[in-house]
């Protein structure tokens, strides 16, 4: 409900002001006459929100919520105002909802809403319910897009989860290389001060430790800036352009071809079958992707398709898609069945991809291992030789 800021007179002329919660100035007057006093003036409290992108799970259950409400009849107004009082969603969501009711009662359309409070909605979503409001199927596809978002959402958290574990044991690699450097050669110390000679494992041991017990406050403020301007550096659109394009091409870059593929073939069918333009799909569609260098690459795109070129022939000049996807987009269009095509690879590479992401763990997880024994062995080495080397002059004298 929004706050008005108001100033009011009671019956002895006494003015005062205030805050009060109202659905508008009408009820703002009406509980103010209640109390005695009589509304002056009333301007409505504006709150600064960042507006920030709804989470994918936030987005599916937003669409879901709405496509099985208008489908059993639930009037706009009244489907906004039950969502803004769900308790189990977050503050910033209520703001969004409120936002929408509030211009909805006002006469303007959901999707011309929603693209004022950019970017909280993506594009996907303003223009197919925009799209909607024309043909008059909000129910589905709000339904289709709630598919849509729960299934990328369960990539993006089926990726995470995949990589629970070796970050657990890189986590792990780190506090055991900082325990056996900062606490367990110190106590050796001593005991190596008192030999003539030390090999040279042991002595590149010693100096990391020195410098770990000696520093490491200094490793901790250098790591903290370089993590704070890392990401401030990532930001920037040449450093950003030149990392994503290594994303194409690393070790990894056959598993985000897949991912960038199948998010682009998904979009690009549901706003399709909504009845938009191609070109204006393909604008679309390519803001999804989630890489600046393959979507720096869609000007060019559209130059082509504007000028007559098809769609499979344009996507085909495309580096960070895979080769089977203008080829089904070739298929879909000589057979007319663009939309279902796009829909079926999407499927089918959302699969291979979450194939891959396992696959790609199971490595993961034996070279975390290695490094750690690796790691382990070197200190055992450079502490048991000089050791082992004491006790064979001991023997010798």
């Amino acid at each position: 409900m929004p706050e008005y800021r108001f100033k009011s007179q009671d019956e002895a002329g006494k003015q005062q002001s205030g805050r009060m919660n109202a659905i508008d100035e009408a009820d703002l007057q009406k509980k103010l006459r209640n109390n005695g006093q009589m509304l002056l003036s009333a301007s409505p409290v504006t709150k600064k929100i960042t507006l920030k992108p709804l989470k994918k799970s936030e987005l599916a259950n937003f669409c879901t919520e709405l496509g099985t409400m208008t489908q059993a009849g639930v009037p706009l107004v009244r489907l906004l105002e039950i969502l803004a009082n769900n308790e189990s969603i977050t503050p910033y969501e209520k703001y969004l909802f409120i936002e929408l009711r509030d211009k909805v009662v006002q006469g303007v359309a959901l999707s011309s809403t929603m693209e004022s409070l950019y970017p909280a909605f993506p594009p996907l979503l303003i223009y197919m319910f925009r799209a909607s409001e024309s043909s008059g199927n909000m129910d589905v596809t709000a339904l289709n897009l709630a598919d849509q978002y729960t299934r990328e959402n369960q990539l993006e958290e089926n990726t995470k989860s995949a990589l629970v574990y070796p970050k657990i044991l890189i986590a792990l690699i780190i506090g055991v290389v900082l325990v056996i450097f900062g606490y367990v050669m110190p106590q050796f110390e001593e005991l190596f001060a008192q030999m003539e000679s030390l090999p040279v494992a042991t002595r590149v041991l010693m100096w990391i430790s020195n410098f770990v017990s000696g520093y490491w406050y200094l490793i901790l403020i250098v790591g903290g800036l370089a993590i704070f301007f890392g990401r401030i550096i990532l930001r920037i659109p040449s450093i950003k352009l030149v990392v994503d394009t290594l994303k194409t091409k690393g070790p990894i870059g056959k598993l985000n071809n897949t991912i960038y593929s199948a998010r682009f073939a998904r979009t690009l069918s549901s706003l399709y079958s909504a009845g938009i333009p191609v070109d204006r799909c393909v604008t679309i569609a390519s803001q999804t992707i989630g890489n600046k260098y393959v979507e720096s690459q869609f000007e060019k795109v559209l130059r082509d398709i504007q000028a007559g070129v098809s769609l499979s022939d344009a996507i085909d000049k495309v580096e960070g898609f895979i080769a089977k996807l203008p080829s089904v987009i070739r298929i879909g269009e000589e057979t007319g069945m663009l939309d279902k095509m796009l829909t079926s690879i999407a499927n089918d590479l959302d699969f291979k991809a979450a194939q891959a992401m396992t696959r790609l763990v199971k490595y993961i997880e034996p070279i975390t291992i290695v490094v750690m024994a690796i790691i382990v062995g070197f200190v055992m080495i450079g502490v048991i030789t000089p050791i082992y080397q004491s006790y064979s002059y001991i023997g010798a004298g």
